[in-house]
């Protein structure tokens, strides 16, 4: 009997020491375990419930507060964006530009650089003729994966564009306005992000980043192809303010940036893979990458298990998703013809 009471005692023990470090991991004074929950659950459509088990509204909007986008409302500089002939040098003013502007052998079109490190791996896309990027709608009221619309539209290079809600026998709505050819295709009030606006190109090719209404937008900048999401990364060269890590949590990333060069920069990050030590990016790692490498605007797209790029026909990130092999299925995407 006293060697059972024995393993009793012991195990509340045991089971004390545990609750104990767990408060103090969760309520203690050091914020990491608690921004870390709260920004990734509350950046998520169905996950918030994570942080609201843990924490009081009251605590969760001290967090957010605490981490966040400050929103940019420069007006966009399109003076600054010279599009024309990339040409290689001999000599680079850094390795970044060197990975930029050094061409794979025998692709003039495009190149995918690799990044691992600080807890993510990504994926920049390098495309040098902006002319033939282009966003397209899936043919299947938003009940195709990225793969299907990447081999309709005979696309070299696919990645996400709009956040979504769900419709009807779960087809996927796309959250703010959809711009294709110049004409406003959706303006749903429902806006993903926060702190951003209308993203896209005008008939110059060139990246334009704008809070105006889309209608405005289309007549300000002739805007072809745009989506409305956020938060604004770089405007003209300066990246946005950031509180904490900017809110989003680290987890898969989208974002869509232009240099002054004209060269399109497509990023995607794979996140949520704690077993291989990869986390995600962040809002503000996104920004500081993309600016590393030369982004003049960029803007972050539908992040979370939506991020995905394909290209020549296979994934070149990892998505993370319920919804089967290859990812969710999407409304829209950022293709290269």
């Amino acid at each position: 009997m006293k060697k059972k009471t024995k393993k009793w005692v012991i195990t509340f023990i045991i089971l004390d020491s545990l609750a104990i470090i767990c408060l103090f991991l969760f309520y203690g004074p050091f914020t990491f375990i608690k921004d870390f929950l709260v920004t990734n659950a509350m950046s998520t459509m169905s996950h918030k419930y994570i942080a609201r088990t843990f924490y009081t509204d009251s605590m969760i909007n001290d967090v957010l507060k605490n981490n966040e986008v400050i929103g940019l409302t420069n007006k966009i500089d399109t003076s600054a964006i010279k599009i024309g002939e990339i040409k290689e040098q001999t000599t680079y003013s850094s390795i970044y530009e060197e990975q930029i502007l050094k061409k794979d052998k025998d692709n003039d079109l495009y190149k995918i650089i690799t990044i691992e490190e600080d807890g993510y791996k990504a994926f920049l896309a390098v495309i040098y003729d902006p002319s033939r990027v282009e966003l397209v709608a899936s043919t299947n009221k938003g009940k195709q994966k990225i793969d299907e619309i990447a081999e309709y539209y005979d696309a070299k290079i696919a990645m996400n564009a709009s956040g979504y809600l769900f419709g009807r026998n779960r087809t996927k709505i796309p959250t703010g306005a959809v711009i294709m050819d110049g004409k406003i295709i959706y303006d749903n009030e429902a806006i993903g992000g926060g702190n951003g606006g209308i993203v896209g190109f005008n008939k110059d090719h060139i990246l334009i980043l704008t809070t105006d209404e889309p209608e405005d937008a289309i007549n300000k900048y002739n805007l072809v192809d745009a989506v409305e999401f956020g938060p604004f990364l770089i405007i003209n060269g300066k990246m946005a303010q950031f509180k904490g890590d900017g809110g989003l949590g680290k987890a898969q990333r989208t974002a869509i940036a232009q240099r002054q060069d004209g060269i399109v920069l497509l990023l995607v990050s794979d996140g949520r893979q704690y077993g291989k030590g990869i986390l995600g990016m962040s809002a503000k790692q996104m920004a500081n990458l993309l600016l590393r490498y030369g982004a003049y605007n960029a803007c972050n797209l539908d992040g979370g298990n939506s991020s995905v790029m394909y290209a020549e026909g296979k994934y070149i990130s990892t998505p993370s998703t319920q919804e089967g092999e290859g990812g969710r299925n999407l409304p829209n995407a950022w293709i290269l013809k």
